[in-house]
């Protein structure tokens, strides 16, 4: 190659033109472009030789000048269209003559690079370009045009999102919320940072990102992690900083399938025909629903009458929502699917579509409403001595709440003796069950309330109402379950084994009250699930099922259906084995339903905390969780949350102390707290 050729080269991709100037050893040459630059370049490197004439690196300048004008991409489909049919393949010098009429240097170059640069009429060959075929172009300029459509996309996507940021509102696409829901799933992985405890690493390098997560994040700048993916999520304005992880890493669904919300308002437009066609009239009962004031679905309701033989006859109404469904039909197999209503502290996601939970299918005051009621009596000792069920009709009077009740029983209102004698009846029971084996394990329990941003914590009192409703659900449980015993009906009885409680005399040795309690419960079993009659040791009952949530739990729909086919004189809906596997299927739903509502629960706790980090707390010590360790349980009084707390001394159980929080992380799962001796407690 001679001093002063011309030729092409690349630099990082880019065109750039430089003049020989001298040898690099035997191979290699050293170009000099029109900076002043000199560059080694091996044969390889040069893509284009400018024939004609040589050059001086001054006169680049002028030589891409003279190119310029005949840079028009365009003018290759002319080309094409003369060319294709012949299928021989070009030169650039042959372009030049064909395009330009002229062959010069500069117009060859220009047709160089024309041909270099196009990726639709024609692609390289050695050192010469043959054209595509009329297939190939047209396949190439709908690839072209996908292309260029998701360029635009992704430049107007990326728009939007800055808007987002900015704080603007912001029209979201169907394609962006595509991309945003690929990452909000990424990012729900931070909830496995508290389910499987690994550290943020650990979890990016077990879940990378998948393809469209990956491309969404490197053309946002982002960092590829799922918190990454969380923290572009809260710049958004697509999350919020206290977003539920644990639900949406869950199965749970949130929202209902547009079929089952169109079902569910046809039952409420035009309800089917009732197969109960004989229910009892029980209208001219007074009945009582007792609820939490939030409560919308109403599942049960008291009564209390006097025979004319002078007995008195407890009545538990129970909501029918098997009035409005099927075994198999859209809403029972929506309503399977998700075991239970689930509740969170920032609200409920009911098991059934709130048109209907909250609407015929509850118990509502003043409305003749469909109901499964038990008729009991009771011997003097609390025992059942004589039970009736029936599909009812009822009217109920009152709509209460606990602190209703518990000021009525109070106060003794002369009018509303039948709740004084409920409350009465309750407590025999109670007392039955205790005498029966039951075992009473009282723990504080913390109720935690989200609003907006406000986030509350009060602990659920065992009062004299919340005591009488229990006991009348326990009661309508073991009667449900009796009946089934009786006829050899398969039903999701409940049972719970008999626990080895600690002897006495160790019991003894622990501080009563809480500590105590405490020891009991953590040799409780877990509750077990049958087709068959079972015994439940801690609630003293020899058979037992759950019959009174049925708008609220799948396992009490399933025992109202089977009671139901039953009393009507009907084949079963569920055989054993059917039944059997139905729950479980459901046992499995609720088990995550479960641990979803206590990781929930556990994270607002933690974040409630977080907010008051100079709050002094009264504490008491549970127990240990590493003694070894002075790893302890620790109650605390004011909120009825018990967390683990590492201690720097020797402390004893049931000792009181005073304490703050030093670090509160909900979404890491952290808590730390530090001792505040009684002196700094007064400052």
């Amino acid at each position: 190659m001679e001093k002063g050729t011309l030729v092409e080269f690349r630099v990082q991709g880019d065109r750039r033109l430089g003049v020989v100037d001298r040898p690099d050893g035997k191979t290699r040459w050293f170009v000099v472009d029109e900076r002043g630059q000199s560059h080694s370049l091996a044969p390889r490197q040069i893509t284009y030789t400018v024939n004609g004439q040589t050059y001086k690196p001054s006169d680049i300048p002028k030589f891409l000048e003279q190119v310029q004008p005949y840079l028009d991409p365009s003018s290759l489909e002319v080309a094409w269209e003369l060319l294709v049919e012949d299928g021989e393949p070009v030169t650039p010098s042959q372009m030049a003559n064909l395009l330009f009429s002229e062959s010069d240097a500069p117009h060859c170059y220009a047709a160089h690079c024309l041909l270099s640069e196009d990726k639709l009429y024609f692609k390289q060959k050695g050192d010469a370009y043959e054209t595509r075929t009329t297939t190939q172009v047209a396949e190439r300029k709908h690839q072209l045009e996908v292309e260029s459509q998701k360029a635009k996309g992704q430049q107007e996507f990326l728009a939007r999102v800055e808007q987002a940021i900015a704080g603007e509102s912001v029209d979201w696409q169907r394609q962006d919320r595509q991309r945003l829901e690929a990452i909000e799933k990424y990012a729900a992985l931070l909830a496995d940072v508290v389910r499987m405890g690994v550290n943020y690493d650990s979890l990016s390098r077990a879940y990378p990102p998948p393809g469209p997560v990956l491309e969404t994040m490197t053309m946002l700048g982002r960092q590829a992690t799922p918190q990454g993916a969380f923290q572009l999520l809260l710049d958004l304005g697509w999350w919020s900083p206290n977003e539920n992880l644990f639900l949406r890493r869950s199965a749970i669904p949130v929202q209902f399938p547009s079929k089952v919300l169109e079902v569910a308002q046809q039952r409420l437009d035009s309800p089917p025909s009732d197969l109960d066609t004989d229910r009892l009239d029980l209208t001219h009962l007074k009945v009582y629903t007792v609820d939490d004031e939030s409560t919308t679905e109403i599942d049960d309701g008291l009564s209390w009458e006097l025979l004319p033989d002078g007995r008195e006859r407890l009545w538990v109404h129970i909501a029918d929502p098997t009035r409005l469904l099927a075994p198999e039909d859209d809403l029972d197999l929506e309503a399977r699917k998700r075991g239970s209503t689930v509740y969170l502290p920032t609200g409920m996601i009911p098991m059934f579509p709130e048109v209907l939970a909250t609407g015929p299918m509850s118990l509502v005051q003043g409305r003749v409403c469909c109901a499964l009621s038990f008729g009991i009596i009771l011997d003097p000792t609390g025992r059942v001595e004589d039970y009736s069920i029936h599909p009812s009709l009822i009217k109920p009077t009152y709509r209460l709440t606990y602190e209703d009740v518990d000021e009525m029983l109070q106060l003794g209102v002369q009018g509303e003796a039948e709740i004084a004698a409920i409350a009465t009846w309750a407590q025999r029971r109670r007392t039955w069950r205790y005498n029966q084996g039951a075992i009473s394990i009282t723990m504080p329990e913390a109720t935690i309330k989200v609003k907006g941003d406000e986030i509350s914590i009060d602990i659920l009192d065992d009062s004299p109402s919340r005591q009488l409703v229990a006991e009348m659900m326990i009661l309508a449980g073991e009667v449900a379950a009796r009946y089934g015993q009786a006829h050899k009906i398969p039903l999701p009885f409940r049972g719970q084994p008999q626990p080895e409680l600690p002897p006495e005399e160790e019991l003894l040795l622990l501080p009563a009250g809480f500590v105590r309690a405490c020891a009991m419960r953590r040799c409780m079993p877990k509750s077990e699930m049958s087709i068959t009659p079972v015994r439940h040791a801690g609630l003293g009952l020899d058979t037992y099922t759950q019959a009174t949530s049925p708008i609220r739990r799948y396992s009490d729909l399933l025992t109202h259906f089977q009671l139901k086919a039953h009393l009507r004189g009907e084949v079963l809906p569920f055989s054993a084995e059917q039944l059997k596997e139905v729950m479980m299927t459901v046992t499995s739903i609720t088990q995550e339903v479960t641990m979803v509502e206590r990781q929930t629960n556990r994270y607002y706790a933690l974040e409630y905390l977080r907010r008051y980090p100079e709050q002094v707390w009264d504490v008491t010590v549970l127990m240990w969780l590493r003694e070894d360790s002075n790893l302890a349980l620790i109650l605390l009084e004011d909120l009825g949350l018990q967390l683990p707390m590492s201690f720097k001394r020797s402390v004893n159980l049931g000792e009181h102390l005073l304490v703050k929080v030093s670090l509160a992380d909900p979404q890491k799962d952290m808590i730390h707290f530090q001792e505040i001796i009684y002196q700094e407690a007064l400052n």
